[in-house]
């Protein structure tokens, strides 16, 4: 059975999650940065509903996978405080995972972008 009640307790330690990542994480503020842009772009360009599904998936994963990183990060500097290359490679793995996804990110972004750009200026010209 589902406890709404749990559930609806559990939510502001989320918000408070997610809260603490924008203040204290560099990283987090430079993707929030770029969410802002895209979505700027997106309005003034005019994303179909397909551009925007994907444009909303890609942005959700960059953001939350720097919060699983950020996590990562802490924990391995709570259970390893001196440097030790086990936590190092922890560490090194989780901020890959958030760059390889950004690349993602950027590669969905260039091909709609790429698709707008050429209808512009192929009407132009």
């Amino acid at each position: 059975m589902i406890n709404i009640q749990k559930f609806l307790k559990s939510v502001p330690f989320a918000w408070e999650g997610i809260i603490t990542l924008f203040k204290s994480e560099n990283n987090a503020k430079i993707h929030l940065l770029a969410v802002v842009v895209v979505v700027i772009s997106g309005f003034l360009i005019g994303f179909s509903e397909n551009e925007w599904l994907a444009i909303i998936l890609t942005m959700g994963g960059v953001l939350a996978l720097e919060s699983v990183n950020t996590a990562i990060e802490a924990l391995v500097d709570l259970a390893s405080p001196e440097f030790h290359p086990l936590a190092k490679k922890a560490k090194d793995l989780a901020a890959g995972a958030v760059l390889i996804f950004v690349f993602g990110a950027l590669a969905v972004a260039g091909v709609i972008l790429w698709n707008h750009f050429n209808y512009i200026l192929s009407s132009i010209l």
